[in-house]
């Protein structure tokens, strides 16, 4: 019966947002009109979704949602917002690199060791100056488990995480956009790279490790995102209207 019911409540939202509840994923291209109705739709979830199995995940609505409405100021009522965010994790198999075991030294049997690569979030968003802004991050968890024997002979298994995270930013300019170098250079935790083919492209790169925090993650992708736009002279900011 409260399965019927919570079906029920799921059946209601957003495809967005039942993605995101049922596969932990989500791919979407939509106009901002349309990201605001699959933002409202998660804001009701808690109201009618209890049951900690439908949750939304954490990264969602900490990281997805902020950064969502942040490019629907900045993206034409015409314009399109792509979003695609894969929430299940690093441990999913397709994710997992080969193991590789090496010999202990002592106590320490022996070290077992593996890599996951995560691309968990990739936006596209055609801004209303004409360029299109992409954003990538991905996570690279390196996985240690190790085999040690204490003073009484007792086998242990212990494994250990390290994250670090790379958030790229690349914004393709229209043809008519100059690029300028900006009076301040760069933080050095930031690599920017501008390409010049038919449409230039200022790229923005940086390495975090260990991964920033979830209340802090946001910030760190809008600071990467900011970059390329000091390689381009001002222009006055034109925002969404009701």
């Amino acid at each position: 019966m409260f399965w019927r019911k919570t079906r029920a409540a799921i059946e209601r939202f957003h495809p967005v947002h039942q993605g995101l509840i049922l596969q932990r994923t989500a791919s979407a291209t939509l106009p901002p009109a349309e990201w605001d109705a699959v933002v409202a739709s998660l804001a009701r979830h808690a109201e009618t979704v209890k049951r900690r199995k439908w949750r939304i995940p954490d990264r969602a609505v900490h990281v997805v949602v902020p950064l969502i409405r942040v490019l629907c100021e900045d993206v034409a009522p015409n314009g399109a917002i792509g979003i695609t965010a894969d929430l299940r994790g690093p441990k999913v198999p397709e994710k997992t690199g080969p193991s590789q075991r090496f010999p202990g030294r002592g106590r320490v049997r022996s070290i077992t060791e593996w890599f996951a690569q995560d691309p968990w979030l990739t936006a596209r968003a055609e801004l209303r100056d004409g360029s299109v802004l992409e954003l990538a991050v991905t996570d690279r968890v390196r996985y240690r488990k190790i085999h040690k024997v204490n003073p009484r002979g007792k086998h242990k298994h212990k494994t250990k995480t390290k994250t670090v995270q790379r958030i790229t930013a690349r914004r393709t300019l229209q043809p008519d956009q100059n690029v300028r170098r900006p009076d301040t250079p760069p933080p050095p935790s930031l690599a920017v790279r501008v390409k010049s083919a038919k449409r230039t492209v200022v790229s923005a790169t940086t390495k975090l490790g260990p991964a920033p925090a979830l209340d802090d993650q946001v910030q760190w992708i809008l600071a990467v995102a900011t970059e390329p736009f000091r390689w381009t002279p001002p222009t006055a900011p034109v925002r969404r209207t009701a």
